[in-house]
């Protein structure tokens, strides 16, 4: 059994990047089931002074990823960043302050776009983008490259305990850089249900899987590690499917394609800059090459799980900002494999 479920694990890795093409072309075509998940829920939880939450399939879901991710941190491998903290402290900054700086120069370039509209709903799209933690999947990478592992696991720690105070302060930042109701709506977000929202389904699964990792042991982990890992896969690319149903239906129907260039574009140039400024930093610091690989792919990757979820529930009437994480998802692992077999492949 263990040795099925490690093959269809291992095909599952191999082929993601197609699997979640075919994700969202499922979304776009046949939406019906990933709306309907959208409707069921577990109730809500009211947290006093913090407001109430919905704890639907997708946050649900969600924690469950981000449950998984911290299950697989060892910590004597956080313990290892006592040697260089500074790495961790400019990696983490970088990943904030550069896609910012580069936003605002995109808002001010795109100041005469024919579609102001366009122009609001992409500003959001990246705002959720931005204020998102690390990505765990950067972590798989970094390691698929020989890359420092504890740098990578740190770079996504801090920005996924930080979120509940960086996410709202981006937000808001990008509140300034909107206008009407979509700056009312980032202001909106920018309070303290997104605080919440974040415990929620970021900070406490995480913390919450860490813990379980050092009461069972590695030995026990390890046992159940294969059916983590499939179990990951199938309810990424699920969570995937039921956000993605929601905006990729209009956006076959009624197919608006300079938006969709445009999107397709500033995404593109945003996360290759994030995967640039990671190789700036590395140089800065003349690491080496296992150090370049977890700061090019923890400051490349975003947790766009989170955003889209958050997205899905507090801007449903705006359904095409969700179209800059949906594309940022399948950039982000295109540059990846671009950046891994072109710098670290051919640097072995």
């Amino acid at each position: 059994m263990n040795k099925s479920v490690t093959k269809v694990t291992h095909f599952i890795h191999k082929y993601f990047l197609p699997l979640l093409l075919v994700t969202y072309t499922l979304a776009a075509t046949f939406p019906q089931i990933g709306l309907a998940m959208r409707q069921l829920s577990f109730g809500d939880l009211a947290t006093p002074g913090l407001g109430t939450t919905r704890i639907s399939i997708s946050l649900a879901m969600l924690s469950f990823l981000l449950f998984n991710a911290g299950l697989g941190i060892k910590t004597s491998e956080l313990l290892k960043l006592r040697n260089r903290p500074q790495l961790l402290i400019v990696g983490f900054l970088a990943n904030m302050v550069i896609p910012i700086v580069l936003s605002v120069c995109l808002r001010i370039a795109m100041t005469f776009w024919h579609n102001d509209d366009e122009v609001q709903n992409l500003m959001v799209g990246l705002a959720l983008i931005i204020a998102m933690p690390i990505a765990g999947s950067a972590a798989a990478w970094a390691q698929n490259a020989n890359g420092n592992l504890s740098l990578s696991l740190g770079l996504i720690l801090l920005s996924t305990f930080l979120s509940p105070l960086t996410t709202p302060a981006v937000l808001q930042l990008f509140s300034f850089m909107t206008q009407g109701d979509y700056a009312e709506d980032l202001s909106e977000m920018a309070s303290a249900d997104t605080n919440v929202f974040l415990c929620l389904t970021v900070v406490f699964p995480s913390l919450a899987g860490m813990a379980l990792h050092y009461i069972a042991g590695e030995e026990r982990i390890a046992r159940i590690k294969p059916y983590l890992k499939l179990a990951n896969f199938l309810v990424l690319l699920l969570l995937n499917y039921s956000n993605a149903s929601i905006s990729l239906p209009q956006v076959v129907a009624k197919p608006d394609w300079d938006l969709l260039v445009l999107i397709l574009t500033v995404t593109a140039l945003i996360c290759t800059v994030s995967f640039f400024a990671g190789w700036l930093v590395s140089k800065g610091f003349r690491a080496d090459n296992s150090d370049k690989a977890a700061l090019m792919f923890s400051l490349g990757m975003n947790n766009n799980g989170t955003g889209l979820v958050l997205a899905a529930t507090a801007l449903a009437d705006h359904p095409d900002v969700m179209l800059p994480m949906i594309f940022y998802t399948l950039v982000q692992q295109v540059i990846a494999a671009i950046v891994d077999f072109k710098i670290f492949k051919t640097e072995e």
